[in-house]
C-alpha cells in the first residue's frame, strides 16, 4: 500500500464531533467510537457546550493504527443524521 499520508501510524488521534445536546446524540458518538476504536468510556474525552447549552462538542483522543481505520471513523460519524459536524 502506498500511503502518502502526513501522519505516522499508530499515534493519538483527537477527533472532534458536534451535534445537539441530547442522550441520543452523546449514545450515538458513544457507539461510532466504539466499534471503529476502543470503549468509548476507556477514551480521553472532553466535552464542550455551546454558549446556550443547546449544542455539545465531544472531543475524543483514540490511538489510530492506520489511515482506514481513520476514514472508516470519519464516514460512519459524518452519515448520521445527529452528527452535525466532523473535525
Amino acid at each position: 500500500m502506498n500511503d502518502n499520508s502526513l501522519i505516522k501510524f499508530p499515534v493519538e488521534f483527537p477527533v472532534k464531533i458536534m451535534g445537539r445536546d441530547t442522550p441520543e446524540f452523546h449514545a450515538v458518538v458513544g457507539d461510532i467510537v466504539t466499534r471503529h476504536a476502543a470503549p468509548f468510556e476507556s477514551l480521553p474525552v472532553s466535552r464542550q457546550p455551546s454558549h446556550e447549552e443547546r449544542f455539545i462538542s465531544i472531543t475524543v483522543t483514540i490511538n489510530a493504527h492506520d489511515r482506514e481505520q481513520l476514514d472508516a471513523l470519519y464516514r460512519e460519524l459524518s452519515a448520521h443524521e445527529l452528527v452535525l459536524m466532523v473535525l
